[in-house]
């Protein structure tokens, strides 16, 4: 089918232009980027000026959409296959595809500039990097195989990393613990929703490590993956990122979550033990944030 073709529209679904070209960035995904990247200025200490703390957030933000808006148009075909993305407008067919590739790369035109002057040379490589990995490595590499996950957990780890950066300009132990703590909770949660979206995945001809090996094999990765996080969470403390309420947060949190993944290692009900935990995680990761927040300014 040529994108040019027409869809009949859903009865009693209404769409406004203004809010499809919102959508094309993800909002739900992008609200996530400003909590963890925020995170990352607000960890990295000092009393650095509003205007940078601004700029760090929108400008990852605008990285972000441009990044999403960009990957709804390669993929724009798959999504027409599946039932939680076939109403998006590109697989819709209520807007041209050439539109979100021009937007989303006028954000990125807009968003280097702005975090280069406001914030920190070391900020804007690492939005950079972050955008060809995810557009360039993970996208591609989803309708090939399981592995791409690594590469996707990468692009959705620098949010904190690049707020860190924009206040301090430099890498250090604690930047890089929060960057393996939202790179290794990145991988239970997307093996979750491969489990729990599986036919989905299947006829959009998108690779799962469920579908390229097995549901079996997907339950261990989220069990060892899990202990991997949450023994991530306690370098954080190791290493000042996190104090008495991270450390409690990480008996506590990460305990319930090592359960729930355990769990999955005992049940033949996939779907809805993988949906658990995959909203688990996200309760998980704000409140570990959250945590480490009160743990700096209590």
């Amino acid at each position: 089918m040529s994108d040019s073709q027409s869809m009949v529209e859903p009865v009693g679904e209404q769409h406004s232009f203004l809010g499809d070209v919102w959508s094309l960035g993800k909002p739900r995904l992008s609200s996530l980027v400003i909590f963890t990247a925020g995170g990352g200025m607000v960890l990295a200490g000092g009393s650095p000026p509003l205007h940078q703390v601004v700029a760090g957030i929108f400008g990852t933000t605008l990285v972000v959409c441009s990044a999403n808006s960009i990957n709804n148009y390669i993929e724009r075909d798959t999504d027409r296959l599946m039932a939680r993305t076939k109403s998006r407008p590109l697989p819709a067919r209520r807007m041209k595809p050439t539109l979100a590739l021009v937007y989303g790369l006028v954000l990125l035109a807009a968003a280097l500039p702005w975090l280069a002057l406001q914030t920190t040379p070391l900020a804007t490589g690492l939005a950079v990097a972050g955008w060809l990995v995810y557009v360039c490595v993970y996208t591609p590499l989803k309708q090939r195989t399981w592995l791409s996950v690594f590469p996707g957990g990468i692009a959705g780890a620098m949010p904190p990393l690049i707020g860190w950066t924009a206040v301090t300009g430099s890498l250090s132990p604690p930047a890089l613990s929060l960057f393996l703590v939202l790179f290794l909770w990145q991988l239970p949660h997307t093996f979750a929703i491969g489990l729990y979206r599986d036919t989905e995945y299947r006829a959009a001809g998108l690779k799962t490590l469920s579908i390229d090996r097995d549901d079996a094999t997907a339950r261990t990765h989220i069990f060892v993956w899990t202990l991997a996080l949450v023994a991530a969470t306690g370098w954080t403390v190791a290493v000042g990122v996190g104090g008495p309420l991270t450390l409690a947060g990480t008996v506590i949190l990460g305990g319930l979550f090592v359960w729930k993944a355990w769990q999955g290692m005992r049940t033949a009900g996939e779907a809805a033990w993988a949906r658990d935990l995959f909203l688990y995680s996200v309760v998980y990761l704000v409140g570990l944030f959250a945590l480490m927040a009160l743990d700096h300014v209590l």
